[in-house]
């Protein structure tokens, strides 16, 4: 696949991955008679199915990360030329607030549209901490043993990671992102951004040299 054709790829999945993530919040929020364990419920439902099809049919084209933090991971275990990961965060950024903005489009909201939804605290810090470095670990360890399971374990981790972690574990600077741009359920106010990433950013920091060693290749006996 050429650059060109991998960032299109790209670029798509994590357009369609925002709107999923957005849109059935909003579905969800419209639904749910103000019961927020429903809505969750439905977001993170619909989060993880969108995630096994996007993964699915993106993979052999771009490696389906759809998240920078995925990105810098796998540039840094060598599975992506650094040259190459500029331009794929790049696209991820640009894309997943394309996907707001399709998502938006569909429930008749402003295109655009700055959350007021505060999510703010060292535990929800914490939390993205505990999300980012969970999904890298199953993202690492896949890679590493090559499975084929990937988009069904990433899909699971992500759908459970909706109830485990007090952040709704965005896991995913992008997404964190775009949806600084979407005043509904899935919103995050844009103070809150900063401590978000910097969380994101020390999970990679952690994760790589961590499962880097767990699964380095060791020498064969010559016995």
């Amino acid at each position: 696949m050429t650059l060109a054709r991998r960032l299109v790829g790209e670029s798509l999945g994590t357009a369609f991955l925002l709107v999923a993530v957005v849109g059935s919040g909003i579905m969800a929020e419209r639904l749910s008679g103000g019961n927020d364990a429903i809505a969750l419920l439905a977001n993170s439902l619909a989060t993880g199915g969108a995630l096994v099809a996007l993964i699915v049919i993106f993979a052999p084209v771009s490696g389906a990360h759809f998240n920078p933090a995925v990105t810098v991971a796998l540039a840094a275990r060598g599975e992506l030329k650094w040259a190459d990961a500029l331009p794929y965060v790049v696209a991820q950024f640009a894309a997943a607030i394309v996907g707001v903005v399709m998502a938006h489009a569909m429930f008749g909201l402003p295109l655009l549209d700055w959350s007021q939804k505060a999510r703010p605290g060292l535990e929800q810090m914490w939390a993205e901490f505990i999300a980012t470095f969970g999904l890298l670990a199953i993202v690492l360890s896949c890679v590493a043993v090559r499975s084929r399971a990937i988009p069904y374990a990433v899909a699971a981790y992500i759908t459970s990671a909706y109830w485990f972690t007090s952040s709704t574990s965005f896991a995913n600077p992008a997404v964190t992102v775009a949806r600084t741009f979407t005043n509904t359920f899935t919103g995050i106010g844009q103070g809150d951004v900063p401590g978000f990433l910097f969380a994101q950013g020390i999970a990679v920091a952690a994760a790589v040299p961590l499962f880097a060693w767990i699964f380095r290749e060791r020498p064969k006996s010559s016995g």
